[in-house]
């Protein structure tokens, strides 16, 4: 710690002032058109590197070099634009013309360091025309490497065998958190990123860098945009509304970027089974500000509010299930609602000071606040029947004989509130000799509190459930109210070096190390990193890369809250030792791009706190009982099946078990020897008894395999209709009756299969003939949607409900996810 304090002193007071050299300018195509995400690096030093926005234009800032630079200019359809240039002190701006290229027969300046790393660059502009069901940026994740995800009404996401609390979400280097009571994807409102105001989206399925925060799955980096013009964006459709505006001032010093958003998805709700009165209402709205004071400083602002409302007041629900020869169906008719709201505050302020072109330091300041309440009374009357099975029976497919009739009722009154302050010093310095050294101090202060009550009663023919001829017992009641302050400290320092060696291979390598204390269990943590990235001199199409690391997960609330709603103080932090090699490959196929990437993984688990899902829902155990692994594979391949249009389709393999003591249980034998069963064994007199160890069983995320399939494509002729398809296939998950007993939860939902696609046509574009008629009022882009979600009507399952009658059968009903939707939508830029 002394050395590092050492090192921030040092820097900080540091009298190395030099100037900076800023180029800007901006890149179009021989018909004057904008070329979007064009890459602007230099030759001479690789990891200079910045991209073209939506207008084609750029900023890059360079140290004042007495030597000429080689200025590189490339995109995937373009022939690649050199220039020399030589910075001086003073900003200059490029007009750039590309050729658009049938062949790619020659060498391209790639960044290197996302190549064969753990971090992939994904195209934020793809969203546009992806066929979103929510409209959050995260579904844009889904089909990625690594990434599996079961539910399109939430923005929640499984990484290599994470579960959703295992993300890290920064965006402009302000840390993101999640809501915590939603119970259902239904229930989520609008996730925190705004997809108009993205530029750059970085994301890693694992292994990343010490940089990093402390979790143990993913880290998804998102950069808003810092604008150099004036531009509007408006979508609008059947399930709501998005606005953005960006701009700057006419001295460039004060740039914004602003975006509202608007959604209710009730158009979509009214496909479920359970049919009713569906209020959801979303809305946030959210800016982004910088100020330049000079060459050395700047500062940014992140501003956002936003508000859910989930309503419905349910009237009935009529579910089919069973199999071919045992075909039940259920039927419930409800009384009361439900009502979820949620308030979020977001407020973040960043200096940044570049004291030299090689020392960048960085001060950021914020903090969050969220309020969450859930107020639901429903009382649901159900009739289980049995279908008729029988081919030859005139009422085949109707109710043959009830099977069951009973009533249940839901209450919760609960309270979670949560306030977030931080404080964070963030440094980097390079040298020439393409050395960097990057550290970081973070404070953070948290005050949680939350008030929980919530019951459950079931009336199965009468009868009370479970039966006490004395007394009427609920189920599952909670009554607890808690008050959390503590502080946490995180601090790491990282360094990076590339050796260029003589037979011209190249190797970076990064390491780092990390550490945490959080007040309320007083561990002290250190996480070391390590990644080694290999560039072979036999080709340049081929990058190789491993890396590994100590990874903690310390609790932040709801890992500390167990399954009666008590605090366990004694919980720690969950700890992962991960491995993980990664090959990258580019190549030429039908003369077009592609790169093929391939990863192998696997993690090792301690001091794991075991939980459970229902829906979106966590409910954690509050112990460190288990241990566990993840082993896997994936493979993606991307690249331009027709020219201009990237398609992508990501495989991957894996497997994540768990072992706990706790596990260990006993089962009983009546006088003949049964296996008793309460409600299906008719003698309920144990004599006998057996102790089983169940052994490793699957963890609550083990998926097999999961499928990811994104693909674009457009008419030769008339290129301005396209059409693009969304494919995600995942086997099915574990689950078990809700007896919060980890060793029966290993029975197995259906696959996930659903099929998105999208048919857009351009009305306006720059070089389209609409568009000199519509100029005068500034409209310079229009695309119109048609969406189909789930165009091969598969009934997906979210969850199961478990229905249980007077003899103790239980049933396990599935709650279906929505069916075929016609969705239309608006895209336009001003």
């Amino acid at each position: 710690m002394r050395v590092l304090f050492f090192l921030i002193v040092f820097f900080n007071t540091c009298a190395i002032i030099a100037q900076t050299y800023t180029i800007r300018g901006q890149v179009t195509d021989s018909t004057a058109n904008a070329v979007e995400m064009a890459q602007i690096a230099i030759k001479e030093d690789p990891r200079k590197v910045s991209f073209t926005n939506t207008d084609g234009q750029f900023t890059l800032q360079l140290n004042a070099y007495n030597t000429p630079l080689t200025l590189v200019v490339t995109n995937l359809n373009y022939h690649a634009c050199t220039l020399h240039v030589l910075p001086k002190d003073s900003v200059k701006q490029f007009k750039i013309t590309l050729k658009f290229k049938n062949q790619l027969n020659e060498v391209i300046v790639t960044d290197n360091a996302s190549r064969g790393s753990d971090i992939l660059i994904i195209q934020p502009k793809l969203f546009k025309v992806l066929p979103s069901t929510t409209g959050n940026f995260e579904d844009l994740l889904k089909t990625q490497i690594g990434v599996s995800a079961n539910n399109e009404l939430s923005s929640g996401y499984s990484v290599r065998g994470g579960n959703f609390d295992e993300n890290l979400v920064y965006v402009n280097d302000f840390e993101i958190f999640r809501p915590q009571l939603a119970r259902s994807g239904q229930q989520e409102g609008l996730s925190f990123i705004n997809p108009l105001m993205v530029q750059q989206l970085r994301f890693s399925p694992g292994g990343f860098e010490a940089q990093y925060g402390d979790k143990f799955s993913s880290v998804l980096d998102v950069r808003y945009t810092t604008p150099l013009t004036r531009r509007t964006q408006i979508s609008t459709g059947l399930t709501g509304a998005q606005f953005q505006s960006e701009g700057l001032s006419k001295s460039h010093a004060l740039s914004w970027n602003i975006g509202a958003r608007y959604r209710s998805l009730q158009y979509l709700f009214n496909s479920l089974e359970m049919q009713g009165a569906y209020r959801p209402r979303a809305w946030d709205i959210q800016g982004f500000f910088k100020y330049r004071l000079n060459s050395h400083y700047s500062i940014e602002s992140l501003l956002y509010t936003s508000k859910n409302t989930f309503q419905v007041v349910p009237t009935v629900q009529e579910t089919n299930f069973g199999t071919v020869k045992e075909a039940l169906r259920l039927r419930v008719y409800f009384d009361g609602q439900e009502l979820l709201q949620n308030q979020s505050q977001f407020a973040g302020i960043a200096i940044q000071h570049a004291v030299h072109s090689n020392l960048q330091l960085k001060y950021l300041a914020y903090a969050y606040t969220s309020l969450e309440t859930e107020r639901t009374t429903l009382q649901g009357q159900y009739w289980i029947d049995q279908l008729e099975t029988d081919l030859s029976k005139p009422n085949y497919g109707q109710v043959a004989f009830n099977r069951g009739v009973g009533t249940f009722l839901q209450h919760a009154r609960n309270t979670l509130s949560a306030s977030v302050m931080q404080l964070e010093h963030k440094g980097q310095f390079e040298s020439l000799a393409h050395q960097r050294l990057k550290w970081g101090i973070k404070l953070q202060n948290e005050i949680i509190q939350d008030r929980l009550k919530e019951w459950r009663m079931t009336d199965s023919a009468g009868f009370i459930q479970p039966y006490n001829p004395n007394a009427i017992q609920l189920q599952e009641v909670l009554s607890t109210s808690h008050a959390l302050f503590n502080q946490r400290a995180q601090t790491y320092i990282q360094y990076e070096h590339d050796f260029k060696q003589k037979d011209s291979s190249l190797w970076t390598c990064i390491g780092g190390i990390r550490h945490q204390f959080w007040s309320y269990t007083k561990q002290h943590l250190w996480s070391p990193r390590l990644r080694i990235q290999y560039v072979p001199n036999w080709t340049s199409n081929w990058v190789f890369s491993a890396s590994g690391g100590i990874y903690y997960q310390a609790p932040f609330y709801r890992e500390l809250r167990n399954l009666t709603g008590e605090l366990n103080p004694q919980v720690k932090a969950q700890k992962s030792i991960q491995y993980n090699i990664n090959a990258d490959y580019q190549f030429n196929l039908w003369n077009r791009p592609f790169r093929l990437i391939q990863a192998l993984y696997y993690k090792t688990f301690t001091q794991l706190n075991p939980y459970e899902i229902d829906n979106i829902r966590i409910r954690y155990f509050a112990n460190n009982n288990t241990t566990g692994y993840a082993a896997g594979y994936d493979i993606r391949l991307n690249g331009n099946l027709v020219p201009g249009a990237e398609s992508w389709i990501n495989l991957g393999f894996l497997q994540t078990q768990e072992y706990s003591k706790d596990n260990r249980h006993y089962i009983y034998k009546n006088a003949a020897g049964e296996t008793i069963v309460k409600g299906y064994t008719f003698d309920q007199i144990k004599t006998d008894s057996s102790f089983i160890d169940p052994g490793w069983i699957p963890r609550p995320t083990d998926q097999l395999l999961h499928l990811g399939f994104f693909f674009q494509d457009y008419l030769p002729k008339y290129p301005q209709f396209k059409f693009n398809m969304t494919m995600q296939f995942g086997t099915g998950l574990p689950f078990g009756p809700p007896q919060h007993q980890r060793w029966t939860q290993v029975l197995r939902m259906p696959p996930y299969r659903r099929v998105d696609v999208g048919f857009a046509y351009n009305a306006i574009t720059s070089n389209h003939k609409l568009f000199g008629r519509y100029k005068t009022a500034g409209l310079s882009e229009l695309t119109l949607f048609v969406e189909l979600f789930n165009i091969l009507q598969i009934s997906n399952i979210a969850s199961y409900t478990w229905i249980q009658d007077i003899t103790g059968n239980r049933y396990a009903v599935p709650n279906y996810l929505s069916n075929r939707t016609l969705n239309l939508r608006m895209f336009a830029v001003f």
